[in-house]
């Protein structure tokens, strides 16, 4: 019976310890090295798909007299996907810098980057959607 009771402290101060780790302020440094790594990141996507854009729209450039419709929803699409990369974009960045937070107010920061990425994103769907 001690054994039972023994095992079940040690799992519940276990628990205590996974609990109490969530939602913890990091260090600066880590904080500025996540910071930095979703900047780059995020970079990165935006060029991809600005080039992607730029790609697509020359391409929709050479061919705009035989199909200006198609021309025109192309070149719309790559310009939403563009700005779905800068949302995500804008999301790592702002999770990474929420990482400076800890308990209720990290949460709160978390929840607003989450937010404002689903606000982008539906808007983006909307677009998409009368095309």
């Amino acid at each position: 019976m001690n054994t039972v009771k023994m095992c079940g402290c040690v799992l519940s101060v276990v628990g205590l310890f996974a609990i109490a780790g969530c939602n913890q302020a990091k260090s600066p440094e880590t904080v500025q090295k996540d910071v930095t790594k979703a900047e780059e990141s995020g970079a990165k996507e935006v060029i991809k798909a600005e080039a992607k854009e730029a790609n697509t729209d020359a391409k929709q450039d050479s061919n705009a007299v035989a199909a200006v419709g198609s021309a025109d929803s192309k070149e719309m699409n790559a310009a939403v996907d563009t700005a779905l990369a800068q949302a995500d974009a804008d999301k790592k960045l702002a999770l990474a810098k929420c990482e400076a937070l800890g308990g209720a107010e990290q949460t709160a920061c978390r929840d607003q980057a989450n937010a404002q990425y689903d606000v982008a994103k539906a808007r983006a769907k909307a677009i998409k959607s009368t095309n």
